[in-house]
């Protein structure tokens, strides 16, 4: 009996266990790679794209088609009446004259009536090869291609946008669980503040009404408590369906860099120039070393723009050039009654005429495109440009205000010691300790809010300078 009760004990243990799953932020990225609905689609968008480019492929080659007809009509489909007499020579009905009958005679005099064609069977087989098409079958080929390389762009782009926004959970997640550690330490010191006041109007040495300060100040924090309690299963739940993970289990993630309170060096999270690490200005030349603009997937997908119009116009023209093809065929009939087969080769020559009065403003339609997506390329570069410097300049701004919230902790630490103490000492009331151990509260939420809003700008930077 104990040993049932101790595996069953140890079963609900397991349980618990299983159902508490931490994450880093490395295994977030991944699971949303990997199961994200925006990635998959994406993913199914480059094999269509690919399959595309190998139908192109495929109109290289010959294009054989077979053709099959069997038929039986009520009458034949070739008729027509004869009439002997009148097409027989002279020569022939002089010789007939004389070696037929006379009912024989008379009956060639009579019109004789001929129906083919009344049921058969044809069959045919052709190959043809386009020898010159305008150009068509080659541009839509590069078409093509550049259709599997936009789907590709726009996977990378999907990946990035899916990174960010799993990133982004992950440091709310971080940021809501750091305020649940400040809350609990508040917690405890209200407690210790509670039970230190709690003596002393016992004694008579302190006001009942410092008492009830600290209860309220306690209810405040009991209510921030329950609202972080919600923010966490409302956003557990978000990063759990955004990165295809179990939402019945007690996810909880963990950041290395985050439990170190921020005392390593700021070279492992912000690459920065030696001895200028808050000045954009200074860091120009970080800026100008790893941001590359032909790296960027935006970029890229515009360049991709230009290149599928240009070959929209090569093809606009080719669709008002002559074409030629040969073929080769094998056909056989029997509509005569008797069985008959034969091969041709044939050549075939199509020269578009009246189609060039609407093809001439399609070609210059196709020209106004292109010159439309090679605008649009230098402007969207300059903006992708402008961006890049914007993220780098959010870097060094939410670097700064994370540095000064580490001095904020230090100073509202210092803050609330001193009050404590000229409280103790019965030189100042218990709102100023209590608005002290508030601001000590603030000073760390602000920053957990800093950092996480450091590893958000970082991402940012390093997506638009195509790191």
């Amino acid at each position: 009996m104990k040993k049932i009760i101790a595996i069953s004990l140890w079963s609900v243990c397991c349980n618990i266990i299983a159902a508490q799953s931490t994450y880093t932020l490395e295994q977030i990225l991944d699971s949303a790679r990997q199961n994200n609905i925006a990635i998959r689609s994406a993913r199914q968008n480059v094999e269509a794209a690919s399959q595309q480019r190998k139908e192109a492929f495929t109109k290289f080659f010959p294009n054989v088609s077979g053709t099959g007809l069997w038929f039986n009509a009520n009458k034949g489909m070739a008729q027509t009446t004869i009439n002997p007499s009148e097409v027989m020579p002279p020569a022939l009905a002089s010789s007939l004259a004389n070696s037929l009958p006379a009912e024989a005679l008379a009956a060639l005099a009579n019109p004789v009536s001929i129906s083919m064609m009344k049921n058969g069977t044809i069959g045919s087989i052709t190959a043809m090869q386009p020898l010159f098409a305008g150009g068509q079958i080659v541009n839509g080929n590069r078409l093509a291609k550049v259709g599997e390389e936009v789907s590709r762009l726009q996977l990378q782009l999907s990946e990035n946008e899916v990174e960010k926004t799993a990133e982004q959970y992950f440091w709310q997640m971080v940021s809501l669980q750091e305020k649940a550690k400040t809350v609990a330490a508040v917690e405890a010191m209200l407690a210790e503040i509670h039970k230190d006041v709690d003596v002393a109007v016992r004694a008579g040495l302190a006001l009942r009404n410092d008492l009830l300060q600290v209860e309220l100040r306690q209810n405040e924090v009991e209510s921030q408590k329950l609202k972080l309690h919600n923010g966490i299963s409302i956003v557990r739940l978000l990063l759990a369906q955004y990165c295809g993970l179990s939402q019945s289990e007690e996810l909880r993630v963990k950041s290395e860099e985050f439990a170190t309170e921020g005392t390593q060096e700021f070279a492992t999270v912000l690459p920065t120039s030696a001895g200028e690490p808050t000045s954009a200005a200074a860091n120009s030349s970080f800026f100008t070393l790893h941001s590359s603009l032909a790296s960027l997937p935006e970029y890229q997908l515009l360049d991709k723009q230009v290149e599928a119009t240009r070959l929209q116009k090569n093809l606009a023209v080719g669709q008002n050039l002559p074409s030629v093809t040969v073929g080769v065929g094998y056909n056989y009939h029997n509509l005569l009654d008797n069985n008959h087969s034969f091969g041709m080769v044939f050549a075939t020559v199509s020269v578009p005429i009246s189609d060039w009065w609407g093809g001439s403003h399609a070609i210059k339609r196709k020209k106004i495109a292109y010159q439309q997506a090679i605008d649009e390329q230098q402007d969207k570069a300059e903006l992708l440009k402008i961006r890049m410097q914007n993220d780098w300049n959010n870097v060094v701004e939410a670097r700064q205000q994370l540095l000064l919230a580490r001095r904020s902790i230090e100073q509202a630490d210092e803050n609330l010691r001193i009050h404590r103490d000229y409280y103790r000492a019965g030189t100042c009331k218990m709102s100023d300790l209590l608005e002290a151990q508030m601001l000590y509260q603030q000073a760390r939420d602000r920053h957990t809010e800093a950092y996480a809003d450091l590893q958000n700008k970082l991402l940012a930077y390093r997506q638009s300078s195509g790191q």
